[in-house]
């Protein structure tokens, strides 16, 4: 684990804060509203937050919206505390559990629409919607006030942004947009006011501040946390920065190398080689990712059917976009689909091969049957360059059509520019 010993001290204050700041007296939601940092940054440090000499907050413009991350304008060694945050600031499904008690009707709704798995974020949710209903009264107005209102991800997207983004993007952002369909299905608690039940964009920026802002704990206790002033950690596929926990549920954030000055200090948000994750879920196009994978349409039923049967999944299914190389699971899967069209019997060996791990035998197969894999991956990258355009023309179109009515459009055409590009290095890698 990782050694904090006395480097910050627990400060908190929240027991005893000064009077409220002057703010809004209610929250503003609205895509365009301003957030409000500098009150967010002077509560945290009233409440305990305690940082680093040099970790600063830095915004950028990101498609007409402010983008808020973490950096430090100083050199941090390496396993250097950069941030703590008392347990007391941190949002928690475990607490708001222990707050609520069991929401039993709620909890049978969601089971019963087999989203057993996010209920931990659906009480995180209520908590987040029952502290904007006490408004200034709130521990954590301040911060929920310096919140984004605009988000990008699948569950923001609409059916004309999921038409021009490719087919495995697309499945991943409509599973987003189900779980928040699910939780605005599920209005069974019976403390929040019936303007709040009633308030729909409302329980949507909540879904959104949940799973754009929470992670998973990382001490084993199972807990899901929105950790105020960590959050404010952009990804990164090489980061500067991890979290943990101590016995009292204090967070810290802790360099893992040295940090040069004026450098973002990053965390991880998941596996960077599945670019397509990270904006269904978050909303950003990682082009710092070494690898993606898309599907294309008119072969998806049969690359599926290949994968299930070799027992891979996306996640290995790789496209590396520096070097125009393909990760082994693909060419196996590739082979396969080509044996089944040629050969069953051939097909069948490679099979069995690779379940009983006959590397030989399988390296053989391979090397005899490379043409028809190199054929399969061509036909798979000229079709997925096909739809990739076909769909950003779409968005182009679209974009043309009805302007500021689909914000998410440059991202849309980002995130489908770095696929074909992925896509072109592998088609000059294997055939030009």
């Amino acid at each position: 684990g990782i050694a904090f010993s006395e480097a910050f001290i627990s400060t908190s204050t929240l027991a005893s804060r000064p009077p409220k700041l002057a703010l809004y007296a209610s929250i503003n939601i609205v895509e365009d509203a301003q957030r409000d940092i500098a009150p967010m940054e002077e509560w945290a440090s009233y409440g305990g937050v305690q940082k680093v000499d040099g970790f600063q907050l830095s915004g950028e413009d990101l498609d007409g919206y402010l983008d808020v991350s973490a950096m430090t304008t100083q050199e941090i060694p390496a396993n250097t505390p950069v941030l703590y945050i008392p347990n007391e600031m941190i949002l928690s499904s475990n607490k708001a559990m222990e707050e609520f008690g069991r929401l039993e009707d709620a909890e049978e709704l969601i089971v019963a629409n087999g989203f057993e798995n996010e209920l931990r974020q659906y009480y995180l949710m209520i908590k987040i919607l029952l502290e904007m209903e006490r408004g200034q009264d709130s521990q954590w107005f301040p911060y929920l006030n310096s919140l984004p209102r605009y988000f990008s991800n699948g569950a923001s997207m609409t059916k004309f942004c999921y038409r021009c983004i490719p087919p495995l993007l697309t499945s991943l952002c409509q599973k987003e947009r189900a779980k928040l369909n699910n939780h605005l299905s599920v209005k069974r608690v019976h403390f929040l006011s019936e303007e709040t039940k009633g308030d729909d964009e409302l329980w949507k920026w909540a879904f959104q501040v949940v799973y754009t802002r929470g992670f998973e704990a990382t001490d084993g206790s199972g807990d899901f946390r929105i950790v105020p002033m960590a959050d404010m950690l952009n990804h990164g596929t090489e980061t500067e920065v991890e979290l943990a926990y101590d016995e009292y549920g204090n967070c810290y954030a802790q360099t893992t190398k040295d940090v040069a000055a004026n450098s973002p200090l990053r965390m991880s948000y998941g596996d960077p080689t599945n670019p397509s994750f990270l904006l269904a879920r978050y909303g950003f196009l990682d082009e710092s990712s070494p690898a993606t994978f898309c599907t294309p349409k008119v072969i998806r039923t049969r690359l599926n059917e290949g994968m299930g049967n070799l027992g891979y999944d996306y996640s290995s299914m790789l496209f590396y976009k520096d070097t125009g190389d393909v990760s082994e699971e693909v060419w196996d899967t590739l082979l396969y689909m080509a044996l089944g069209e040629d050969d069953e019997g051939k097909q069948q060996e490679f099979y069995q091969a690779h379940m009983y791990g006959d590397y030989q035998t399988k390296q053989s197969l391979r090397e005899q049957y490379y043409p028809q894999a190199a054929a399969k991956l061509l036909e798979y990258v000229d079709n997925v360059l096909q739809e990739l355009d076909l769909r950003s023309g779409k968005a182009e179109y679209g974009g043309q059509v009805v302007g500021n009515d689909h914000p998410r459009l440059p991202l849309i055409l980002r995130q489908n520019d770095f696929a074909k590009n992925t896509l072109l290095a592998v088609r000059s890698r294997h055939f030009d």
